[in-house]
Formats: C-alpha cells, structure tokens, sequence
C-alpha cells in the first residue's frame, strides 16, 4: 500500500492546514451560533459532536455526501478536523488497501476511506438502526467495497486477518474496551500495518510500545484525542 509522503508533512505546509482548518472551525462555530437552539437545552462540551444533524464525507469520490446522524447516547462522529488531518496523515490515497472500522457509529471513518480508494472496507456496529442506515448509504451511493455487519467489536476484530489499517473509535465510556482492541487489532493488521485510536485521554509512545505499536502521529482536538499507531 502506499504511504508516499505528501507536502502538508512539511513544516510550512501544516502550518498552511492548521490555518484552513482553524478557519473552518471558526465559520463553523458562528454558523451554529445564529441558529436557535431547543428552550432548556444545555450546550454541548467543546470539541464533542452532539450526535445530532449531519455531517459530510470531507474527501474522495464521496466528497461532500451528507452523513445522517441519530440523536444517540454515546454517538459521536470523529469531528471534520480530526478526519481531514488523519487522512492527510496516511497520504489521502488509499488504493488498494484493506481497511476494518469496528466501532463505525455513523460511518464516518469507513466511509472516508473508501472514498478514498480503499478496496475493501469492513464496517462493524453493534446499533441495529445504525447498521441500516449504514445499508442505506451503501445502496444509495453503490458501495460494493463496504461489507455492513452487526456484531460485537471485539469479536470482529479477533476473527479479521490481512488489514491495512483499523480504526478503532470505542465509546468513551468505556475505558475498560480500549486495551484489548488495540490487542485484537494488532492481530487483525498486516505488518507494518496502522491503527487509528480516538480516545478520550492521550496513550503515551511508553503506553503504546509495550504493546507493540509505534506512536506514529498524535493530535488533540478539543476532548477528542487522535493516535495514528503503526505495528512494529
């Protein structure tokens, strides 16, 4: 798979994204100021979706699709920063690899690496109505890359081989998940291969080493904090 360096990775040239991206958030954030909010609403924590509206597919074939988002407990979609710098991260161009989203929520990962070129594309969600909507979205944009299943995360990825790349977005919540889905994931790479960690607190080079894992890139963005991990 490719993993050709590209221009952002240079010092002027993610300080050239950082100013975009910064710039976005803020229209963004003026944009959602001017729209009424419910009558007793609280607002919502800095840097964490509400799991309600919709987002969009930022890059790829997809660019621009509108992903619905369910107004659920726990549901949040990996914000529009985190996303772009990701997959500026692993080089935008995802042709040929094997990719496994085993936490998929709303999809927004999986998706955006199929819209990049990522020729298979297993999405696993354990939220049957989420599972259908991810259905849907396969229908409606012809994705016969993606392979939608209901299932257990951890079971998932304990039964995949032959990854590329796994993305791992587990609730929050749930502190006692991410340990052994890093472990599950490791086995479900290929060497060489990466992981992407969203968590709520940062996993130190230390932390990720014993585990075999290179702390390859890190980004914290509001309460999100986004680890690119690759198999030693």
């Amino acid at each position: 798979m490719s993993r050709s360096a590209i221009k952002l990775h240079t010092p002027a040239g993610r300080k050239a994204l950082d100013k975009m991206i910064h710039e976005a958030e803020r229209k963004a954030q003026e944009s959602a100021a001017l729209k009424p909010g419910r009558p007793g609403a609280k607002p919502a924590a800095a840097g964490v979706p509400t799991g309600a509206g919709e987002i969009r597919i930022i890059g790829g074939q997809w660019r621009r699709t509108r992903l619905a988002v369910a107004q659920k407990p726990g549901l949040r979609p990996t914000p529009d920063r985190v996303r772009e710098t990701l997959f500026n991260w692993l080089g935008q161009d995802l042709t040929n690899w094997k990719v496994l989203d085993a936490f998929s929520g709303t999809g927004a990962l999986g998706l955006e690496a199929a819209s990049r070129g990522a020729t298979s594309v297993i999405m696993n969600e354990q939220d049957a109505a989420l599972v259908q909507q991810l259905q849907r979205l396969q229908q409606k944009l012809d994705a016969r890359m993606l392979k939608i299943q209901r299932g257990d995360a951890l079971s998932c990825l304990k039964t995949v081989t032959g990854q590329d790349l796994v993305l791992l977005d587990p609730p929050f919540e749930q502190l006692d998940l991410f340990e052994p889905a890093l472990k599950a994931a490791m086995d479900a790479l290929n060497d060489g291969g990466y992981i992407y960690l969203e968590a709520p607190e940062a996993w130190s080079e230390e932390r990720c080493l014993e585990l075999g894992l290179e702390l390859h890139r890190y980004l914290k963005a509001g309460a999100v904090h986004a680890h690119l991990l690759k198999k030693q």
